[in-house]
């Protein structure tokens, strides 16, 4: 199927058909022979006499090509596009940004591996997002590390290979060794505030209670729920731990419930494991179908044309005077032979 990007420029074609009725006929004056008998040359063709003037005239052919010429030209003035078949993209509706604890607690090795190998928290929590993150390819990813301070570490992006990059290169302590939860969430409300998505879902995830935020984690959550973030909570290690290492579980209840998430505890990998997967149950993916036709402008096709019919009449009229020529200078060799 063919479309005209600027159809206005059809109102053109006619143009030339009004030159030709409102403009006057274009005369040439050519240079003449003065005969003594010109009165009695008259009367023989019959002929009237005008101004020193003649009229030039085109043959049927010649106004063909100039109308086909012209034809050309105001299609390519229209810019013709070629319009293909349907293709359909899925986009993402989601924006999903977890912020992950980076604090000194994090280095304690009480979760183990299926292979029964027990690693720090910080491995359990890479592994089991790594799971994660690959099922989640419509959902656009961010990710925040926080310790005494919460960094973007990865604004949101549906590369997941990236994303993942980017969380195994995290380290503990890289952030600091204290908790500023309540920064984190802030943090993550000003990256939301650039998405387009209306769908918005934080997953925090922490193994101490906020020990240096600037803003407290319950106004941050107020703060949340307004933008219609939904903040899901997750509490790893040791519930028994005392200081900053305690987990304030009220807090992030409170948090959950303000926002219409919910709070989760996590003691070892499995229970990591099932959380995430809960998650996932709570939230499956959102995806929006977009549906587009790919366009190729074609203007160029008329232009080619034009200046095909330029050369070929041109060619034309070249060996139209070649023969003429030829044919002169036959009948002048002949009449000398006479």
């Amino acid at each position: 199927m063919i479309e005209f990007a600027h159809p206005e420029f059809l109102i053109l074609l006619p143009l030339p058909l009004l030159i030709i009725w409102l403009a006057p006929a274009y005369k040439e004056r050519k240079p003449s022979v003065k005969v003594p008998y010109f009165a009695r040359l008259v009367d023989v063709t019959g002929e009237k006499p005008e101004s020193g003037a003649v009229l030039l005239s085109r043959n049927n052919i010649q106004r063909f090509f100039i109308a086909l010429a012209w034809l050309c030209l105001v299609t390519a003035m229209t810019k013709p596009e070629k319009i293909g078949p349907a293709i359909e993209q899925q986009k993402s509706a989601r924006d999903l940004m977890v912020a992950v604890d980076l604090s000194g607690s994090m280095s304690v090795e009480d979760f183990t591996l299926e292979n029964n190998k027990t690693v720090d928290r910080l491995s359990a929590v890479k592994q089991v997002l790594a799971t994660f993150a690959q099922h989640r390819e419509h959902d656009r990813l961010g990710l925040i590390l926080f310790g005494d301070a919460p960094y973007l570490q990865a604004p949101f992006t549906a590369d997941i290979t990236t994303w993942l990059t980017l969380l195994n290169e995290s380290e503990i302590g890289m952030a600091g060794q204290s908790t500023a939860f309540g920064d984190a969430i802030g943090l993550a409300i000003s990256v939301f505030e650039s998405s387009e998505t209306k769908n918005r879902v934080l997953i925090a995830l922490t193994d101490g209670n906020d020990t240096g935020s600037k803003v407290p984690p319950i106004e941050a959550a107020k703060v949340a729920a307004r933008y219609d973030i939904k903040i899901y909570t997750i509490a790893i290690g040791d519930p028994t731990a005392v200081g900053e290492e305690k987990v304030d579980l009220d807090v992030l209840q409170q948090m959950s419930d303000i926002t219409g998430g919910k709070s989760f505890q996590a003691l070892n990998r499995e229970e990591l494991q099932q959380v995430y997967q809960e998650i996932n149950i709570m939230e499956p993916q959102l995806f929006d179908s977009l549906s587009f036709r790919p366009r190729t402008s074609i203007h160029h096709y008329p232009i080619i044309l034009f200046a095909s019919i330029y050369l070929i009449s041109l060619s034309l009229v070249s060996l139209r005077f070649y023969i003429k020529r030829k044919r002169l200078k036959t009948l002048k060799s002949a009449n000398e032979v006479n």
